[in-house]
């Protein structure tokens, strides 16, 4: 059995490395935010949505459809969670022939009705029509520039000329 001095010795070696583990991170930070560059513009500061142009406003409103369809996720999720011990357990012969079976024959019903819970459950979703799907309107996002229009119409007219 250790003493409590080697007890506390252990949870300082502990709190040593935590405590060293955000120094670093606070240092690291400080020094990048030193040497970056900061210079910014108008495009930089629009949202990025993977290469194109976005839509609309990036505080918009989600759709509610798309938590439906995250609980519904979630619910299989969790199910998976719980098939998954149960069929490792249950699926050893020893523990079955250990109760003449009468343990396995629970277990099968107790994993149906489990199943059957939750296929009525996503039956109601579907009925009830959470999961079908409405596309919303997009709406072109407008950008004003300082540049007129014509000289950006010539400038792309040249640009697919020459391709």
């Amino acid at each position: 059995m250790q003493s409590q001095s080697a007890q506390l010795s252990e949870f300082g070696t502990i709190l040593l490395f935590l405590v060293g583990g955000a120094v670093f991170v606070a240092i690291a930070l400080l020094v990048a935010r030193m040497i970056r560059p900061d210079r910014p513009n108008v495009e930089k500061l629009t949202t990025y949505e993977c290469g194109e142009d976005p839509s609309q406003d990036a505080w918009g409103q989600f759709n509610p459809r798309f938590y439906i369809i995250a609980l519904i996720f979630i619910l299989f999720d969790v199910e998976i969670v719980f098939l998954f011990p149960w069929a490792t357990v249950f699926g050893q012969e020893k523990l079955i022939e250990g109760t003449q079976g009468l343990w396995g024959w629970f277990s099968l019903v107790e994993m149906f009705v489990f199943i059957g819970v939750l296929s009525l459950g996503l039956a109601y979703a579907w009925a009830k029509g959470f999961l079908d799907w409405i596309k919303p309107r997009v709406s072109k996002p407008v950008y004003r520039s300082h540049i007129p229009k014509e000289v950006y119409d010539e400038v792309s007219g040249r640009y697919t000329a020459t391709k």
